[in-house]
C-alpha cells in the first residue's frame, strides 16, 4: 500500500507549502512557505508531524483526494462547507474521499497528513512559490502526493478550541517603516484613518488594497531596498499592498508602515486570511 493522496479536483489553488526557505534573501531566494503560518503550524501539531513538514494549502476550497492508504489527516484555517471534521485529527481509511466545501469566512485551509506531503524539496523546502516559481508545481488534478511515515508521536489531542476566522472588518497593528516619512504626519493619518477594501487583485504575494490613495510629501524614486512579510508598500497609484508569503525580495516603492508578524500572534497570519471585499484597518502600535 502506497501512503499517498489522489488529487481529484483542486479548487482555485492548491500549492504544498511548509515552513519556507529561511535566510536566502541574500542569494534573491524569497522564503515563501505558508501564508497563514499559525493554522500551518497548528495543522502539523493536531497530527503528531514536526511543525516543519509539508501541508496543502487550500484557497476558497474545492479540493477533493482520495486516500491510497489508510491515513489520518486534519484541517486548520478557515473552516470548509462538508461534513469532515475541522481541527480535528481524523481517519480516512484507503479508497475514501474528502472534498472541501468553500469557507462561510476566511479564505486559506490547510490539510495536513500524518507523515506530511512528501514531494521532493527544492532548495531545501518543499514550498510552492507562485511568485518565482521554486518549489514543486501548483497541484492539479490527477496528481498523486506521497505521504511521509510518521515519525514523532501523537499529541493526544482531540480537537483545537480556537476561534473561527471573522468575516468582518478587521483590525491589526502597524508600525512606522523606514520610508514613512515620504508620506509625513497626514499620509500616516490617512493610513490609520479609513478602512481599506481588499480587492480581487489579492493573491499570495500580498494583500493590494482599495481606498483613499495616500499622497507622497517627498519626490524622487528609491533604488531597490530589501523587503519583508508585513511590509506596506506604496506604489504610484497611493493605495499600499500588504506583502504575504511570496513577496519579492527586494522593491522600489517606499514602505510606510510594517503589520505586526510576532510568531505568538501574527497579524499577517490574520491577513492572510481576508477575503475581496473584506476591509482592513491599521491601528498604530504602541
Amino acid at each position: 500500500m502506497t501512503r499517498a493522496l489522489t488529487v481529484l479536483a483542486t479548487g482555485p489553488l492548491t500549492t504544498v507549502q511548509d515552513a519556507g526557505r529561511a535566510g536566502q534573501a541574500a542569494l534573491g531566494i524569497g522564503r515563501s512557505g505558508a501564508c497563514d503560518r499559525s493554522a500551518y503550524q497548528q495543522a502539523n501539531r493536531l497530527v503528531g508531524n514536526p511543525e516543519d513538514l509539508a501541508v496543502l494549502e487550500v484557497t476558497y476550497g474545492g479540493l477533493a483526494v482520495r486516500a491510497e492508504a489508510d491515513l489520518l489527516v486534519v484541517t486548520t484555517g478557515a473552516r470548509c462547507a462538508g461534513p469532515f471534521p475541522h481541527r480535528a485529527p481524523t481517519p480516512l481509511r484507503r479508497g475514501a474521499e474528502l472534498r472541501l466545501g468553500p469557507p462561510e469566512t476566511g479564505l486559506r485551509t490547510y490539510l495536513a497528513a500524518r507523515g506530511g506531503i512528501d514531494v521532493p524539496p527544492v532548495l531545501g523546502s518543499r514550498a510552492t512559490d507562485v511568485l518565482s516559481g521554486l518549489g514543486p508545481p501548483v497541484v492539479a488534478d490527477g496528481d498523486v502526493l506521497p505521504v511521509g511515515a510518521p515519525s514523532w508521536p501523537m499529541p493526544g489531542v482531540d480537537l483545537a478550541p480556537v476561534p473561527e476566522i471573522p468575516g468582518g472588518e478587521v483590525t491589526v497593528e502597524v508600525l512606522p517603516g523606514p520610508r514613512a516619512d515620504w508620506f509625513g504626519d497626514e499620509g500616516w493619518a490617512a493610513l490609520t484613518g479609513q478602512a481599506w477594501g481588499v480587492t480581487s487583485d489579492s493573491n499570495r504575494v500580498g494583500l493590494r488594497l482599495e481606498g483613499e490613495p495616500l499622497e507622497r510629501v517627498r519626490r524622487g524614486e528609491l533604488p531597490s531596498e530589501g523587503m519583508v512579510r508585513g511590509a506596506l508598500q506604496v506604489p504610484p497609484s497611493g493605495t499600499p499592498v500588504l506583502f504575504l508569503a511570496d513577496h519579492p525580495v527586494t522593491g522600489g516603492y517606499p514602505v510606510i508602515g510594517y503589520v505586526s508578524d510576532e510568531p505568538i500572534r501574527s497579524d499577517v497570519d490574520r491577513c492572510a486570511q481576508l477575503r475581496p471585499g473584506q476591509q482592513l484597518r491599521f491601528r498604530a502600535s504602541p
